[in-house]
């Protein structure tokens, strides 16, 4: 299914002036295959890097940067009224200083200004821009208003230049406004907190080659991270074994070994409000790894592999942080009594909250669709019928959200 299927949406794609503009033709696309209404408004910079011609045969519809074409049906007004979602790739700095104080000197800034719809911001921009303390600052402006401002992805920019700038792929960035799109309000209930997900499985090498692992894709952990994005949140996703894409606007850290993750984990969770464990740890690594690929041996002897504890990374998380500071939350997988097993985990873990999936053919482990109960540790238990894994996810953001601290 696509990502935003469902009913028709009128959905406002500004572009910024900044060489990341050509990319923002996917995402037009994107939008317009499965049938929304959309309506490009670039600002004048951005027609120096793709025409207007560019924009109106993609979406079908008139395009303008200026409030005085067509003025008696006033655009400037008009546009923003009327949309369901207003998304702006790339939002350069200067946008983001307009927007963060309200300026309004064309067709785009205008919309901004009379938008009463979800907003999403995808800055773009060369990493002195981003690391400004100017940007910095209008960009905690927007967010304190509810406007979703998306961090932008690491990599090359313009030039011989790389680093954090870099405009997300136009999927993720679909992926990510979908989610605003399903929700339609204008407050984001995570806005202003800090979040950190593991996702994946991670691997315990016995040698060059080979490791112990699991079948985690990472699916729901990358779900639970875009929806919290969607709902406002800054993300840093920790991710071990996954081939997925980055969702757009988180930061993400790769590891490979349980350890690996227990390190990223624990730095990036001091003064996080959440911290979501869905990632599949491995408990046992081997005692010993074989500085080469391990030879069959003759006859029938086997090698014998010796293992040992690893840490337990949500157990350690649950003791060492202030439970009025911060809510943490575990997955656990499991294949038989699972409320019963999940209580016990529940109550050995320490957490606020245990996700507790049945690992089956259609839901848990490498498909697109799961089922769950949230346990918690007052005593509730919520059932999340088999669906999605973004309707998991938000379910499990609807069990964080009334035990966050308070600001």
């Amino acid at each position: 299914m696509h990502p935003v299927d469902g009913p028709r949406k009128r959905v406002v794609v500004g572009v910024g002036g900044g060489i990341a503009a050509y990319k923002v033709a996917s995402l037009v696309r994107l939008f317009v295959e499965p049938g929304h209404d959309v309506r490009v408004v670039p600002t004048r910079a951005a027609l120096h890097f793709v025409g207007a011609a560019t924009w109106a045969a993609l979406s079908g519809q008139p395009v303008s940067a200026e409030v005085w074409d067509d003025v008696h049906d006033v655009p400037h007004v008009a546009i923003g009224k009327t949309a369901d979602l207003v998304v702006v790739a790339p939002a350069t700095a200067d946008l983001l200083a307009k927007a963060a104080h309200g300026l309004a000197d064309d067709l785009l800034t205008s919309t901004l200004l009379t938008a009463r719809c979800p907003v999403v911001l995808v800055p773009a921009m060369h990493t002195e821009m981003w690391l400004h303390p100017a940007t910095k600052a209008n960009v905690a402006t927007l967010r304190a208003r509810g406007v979703v401002v998306l961090e932008p992805a690491d990599g090359r920019l313009a030039g011989s230049d790389s680093g954090p700038g870099r405009l997300p792929e136009a999927r993720e960035i679909l992926d990510v406004c979908a989610r605003v799109l399903a929700r339609g309000v204008l407050e984001p209930d995570l806005r202003g907190r800090r979040v950190v997900v593991s996702a994946g499985g991670t691997r315990e090498y016995l040698d060059p080659v080979r490791f112990l692992g699991n079948r985690s894709s990472g699916k729901q952990g990358y779900a639970i991270a875009r929806t919290a994005l969607a709902r406002g949140a800054e993300v840093t996703l920790v991710a071990a074994g996954t081939a997925l894409p980055d969702p757009a606007g988180a930061k993400v850290v790769q590891v490979g070994s349980a350890e690996e993750m227990r390190v990223a984990v624990l730095a990036a969770s001091a003064g996080a409000d959440v911290v979501v464990m869905a990632a599949a740890v491995a408990d046992f690594r081997p005692a010993d790894r074989a500085t080469s690929k391990i030879k069959k041996m003759r006859g029938d002897d086997v090698p014998e592999v010796r293992l040992v504890r690893n840490a337990d990374i949500l157990a350690e998380l649950a003791a060492d942080r202030h439970p009025a500071e911060q809510v943490v939350v575990g997955f656990a997988a499991e294949t038989d009594d699972v409320l019963a097993n999940g209580r016990a985990k529940l109550a050995r873990k320490g957490c606020d909250l245990l996700v507790v999936n049945a690992v089956g053919e259609h839901a848990g482990f490498e498909v697109d669709h799961n089922a769950a109960v949230i346990l918690a540790a007052d005593g509730s238990a919520t059932n999340v019928p088999l669906g999605t894994k973004d309707a998991v996810a938000d379910a499990v953001w609807d069990a964080v959200v009334p035990r966050l601290p308070p600001r």
